[in-house]
C-alpha cells in the first residue's frame, strides 16, 4: 500500500476504498484501512512473545481486532487468561502456529535467546514474519534480522512504539518501523490493529534510532522538570502559580502534568514504563554514539544515566520513571 512519487516515498492513507497521497518521507495506513482494503487483515495468525505490561495489552488488542492470537511468556502464567488469546507453555509451539511473530521482550539478549537460542524455536521461524516491537540498538536490530533470516524467516521488521498500556488497548500506539517496503506492507494488517498511523521510517536500524531519540527526550524532559520542581519546593514557591505560567508557554510538555502529581506524592506504583527500562535506553543511546563515531557530546546523557542509576540504587527499578524525582531531590 505504498507509492513512490518522484523518487520519494510518500505517506499513504486508505479510507473507504480511496487512496490519498500526502507529502512526507514515511508511509502510513490508518487502522480503518484494512476493513476497506480487503480481507487480508482478517484471520491472520499472530503470536506475541513476551506478555508483560505492554505485551499483554498488545495480545488482547490483536485478538479483539480479529486476529487469531497466541501468547507465550518466559515466566509461566501471564500468557494465560488474556481474553480471546491462546496461551502457550512452549515458545516453539506458539511460533509454529502463527504467521506473524510479534516480540515485546525487554532487550536484545532476551530476543536472541528466545528466537534463535533454542533449535526448535529457530526451526519454527521458517516462513514467518517477525515484528520486533521492543527498544533495542540499531546494530542489535540488524544482527537480529540476520539471525532470523538465516533461520528461514520470511520477513523482519523492527517496529518499536511510543505509548504504553492505554494506547495499546485503544490501538493508538505510535509505531516507527524499520525494514523493507515489502516487509512493511506484509506486516500492515498487524501494525494497523495497534496503531492508527504506522510509519515506515527507513531500513532496519532507522526505526530503532528513532525510538532511542524519543526515549532520550523522555529522560531529558522528566529529569529537567523534576529538577525545576525541586528548586520550587525548596523555596516554597506556589506550584499552581508556576504551572499557570508554564502551561501556556513554549516550554510546556503534557508529560509534565502527567507526572506532576506522582512526583508531589512520591507515588511511583503501577508503572507503564519502569525506571530500569529508561536507564537501559539512555545507555543504549550512549552506545549508539560510541559505535557510530558521532560527535554528539555525551555529558548530558551521562547526567541522566547517573540520576537514573541512583534511583535504581534506591530500590526504584520497577517503579514508574517519575521516580527520577527521588533521584533528583533525595540523598541515598
Amino acid at each position: 500500500m505504498g507509492l513512490s512519487v518522484g523518487g520519494r516515498v510518500r505517506r499513504v492513507s486508505v479510507r473507504s476504498g480511496c487512496v490519498r497521497v500526502r507529502g512526507g518521507v514515511g508511509r502510513s495506513v490508518r487502522a480503518g484501512a484494512m476493513a476497506s482494503a480487503g480481507a487480508e487483515g482478517e484471520g491472520d495468525k499472530v503470536c506475541v512473545l513476551g506478555v508483560g505490561r505492554r505485551g499483554e495489552k498488545f495480545a488482547g488488542r490483536l485478538a479483539s481486532q480479529g486476529h487469531a492470537t497466541g501468547a507465550w511468556n518466559r515466566t509461566a502464567g501471564p500468557q494465560d487468561g488474556i481474553p480471546g488469546v491462546t496461551g502457550h507453555a512452549v515458545c516453539a509451539e506458539a511460533v509454529a502456529q502463527s504467521d506473524f511473530v510479534v516480540t515485546t521482550l525487554s532487550d536484545a539478549a532476551a530476543l536472541t535467546e528466545v528466537l534463535v537460542g533454542d533449535a526448535t524455536t529457530r526451526a519454527a521461524l521458517a516462513g514467518k514474519a517477525v515484528i520486533q516491537m521492543g527498544t533495542i540498538g540499531r546494530q542489535q536490530s540488524r544482527d537480529l534480522e540476520a539471525a532470523v533470516r538465516a533461520a528461514g524467516a520470511r520477513a523482519y521488521l523492527e517496529a518499536p512504539v511510543l505509548g504504553s498500556k492505554p494506547e495499546a488497548e485503544k490501538g493508538t500506539l505510535l509505531i516507527m518501523a524499520g525494514g523493507t517496503s515489502d516487509d512493511f506492507d506484509l506486516c500492515l494488517p498487524v501494525l494497523a490493529s495497534l496503531s492508527e498511523d504506522p510509519l515506515l521510517i527507513g531500513p532496519v536500524g532507522q526505526g530503532a534510532a528513532t525510538k532511542l531519540a524519543l526515549n532520550q527526550l523522555i529522560g531529558a524532559i522528566t529529569i529537567g522538570f523534576s529538577t525545576s520542581l525541586g528548586l520550587l519546593q525548596d523555596n516554597a514557591v506556589p506550584l499552581d502559580k508556576f504551572m499557570a505560567i508554564l502551561r501556556p508557554s513554549a516550554l510546556y510538555a503534557p508529560t509534565m502534568d502527567k507526572k506532576l502529581q506522582r512526583m508531589l506524592d512520591r507515588d511511583y506504583a503501577n508503572p507503564n514504563f519502569p525506571t530500569k527500562h529508561l536507564l537501559k535506553d539512555i545507555r543504549l543511546f550512549q552506545d549508539e554514539i560510541d559505535n557510530t563515531g558521532s560527535t554528539v557530546d555525551k555529558r548530558f546523557l551521562k547526567g541522566q544515566e547517573d540520576i537514573l542509576a541512583k534511583a535504581l540504587r534506591m530500590g526504584l527499578a520497577d517503579t514508574d520513571y517519575s521516580a527520577v524525582h527521588d533521584g533528583v531531590t533525595r540523598n541515598e
